[in-house]
């Protein structure tokens, strides 16, 4: 868990400009505060507390307006930026290196049960108001545009975007990524849209 703290408070550092030191990140900055809190919450609900981890998750939505349910599976680098309104379902998996803008929710389709929420890749990008919904998977370097409605699985390195998304393949998807590419830590929102029509 200190690993991963360590890694969130640098990318928060590292990507966001309104980030003016690691102190600044570690106490002013919600995103960090309420993923610290939900890392809490998860090693609670993983030793089977499932009280004491609801009870926790209850208080941060609360205090930050974040709701991440203890069950989720948060990996480390991740940046929930202003974070505010963010909804994160119990089966969901968010992956290394992540960048998740304010309302963005990660939730299911309905009332089943068992494996019901999105699985993000590595590096990704998710903006602003994105709603993912459902088992879907969002590959590695992927960018989910602000507002999308996202119900399919996003392929690695392309862009989902609209309402119901479309997806836009990456220029290409078969060469080597580095990871200063990768939307997740670069924070390029921008996409190669040359002909996309809704």
């Amino acid at each position: 868990m200190q690993e991963a703290i360590r890694a969130d408070i640098c990318a928060f550092r590292e990507r966001d400009p309104a980030c003016t030191s690691y102190v600044h990140g570690m106490l002013n900055f919600k995103g960090f505060l309420a993923c610290q809190a939900h890392r809490v919450a998860h090693r609670l609900w993983g030793q089977g507390r499932n009280g004491l981890a609801l009870a926790l998750q209850n208080r941060i939505s609360e205090v930050f307006q974040v709701d991440i349910h203890p069950g989720a599976k948060i990996g480390k680098g991740v940046l929930f930026d202003h974070a505010t309104g963010v909804v994160v379902g119990e089966t969901a998996v968010i992956g290394n290196d992540v960048s998740i803008l304010h309302h963005v929710t990660l939730g299911g389709t309905g009332n089943a049960c068992g494996d019901r929420h999105p699985k993000v890749g590595n590096g990704v990008l998710i903006g602003a108001a994105a709603t993912l919904l459902g088992a879907i998977k969002v590959g590695d370097g992927a960018k989910i545009g602000a507002c999308s409605l996202v119900l399919i699985d996003v392929p690695p390195h392309s862009t989902a975007v609209g309402v119901p998304a479309r997806i836009i393949p990456g220029k290409d998807p078969g060469a080597s990524i580095l990871n200063r590419d990768l939307p997740g830590q670069s924070m390029d929102h921008t996409s190669e849209i040359l002909d996309y029509v809704i």
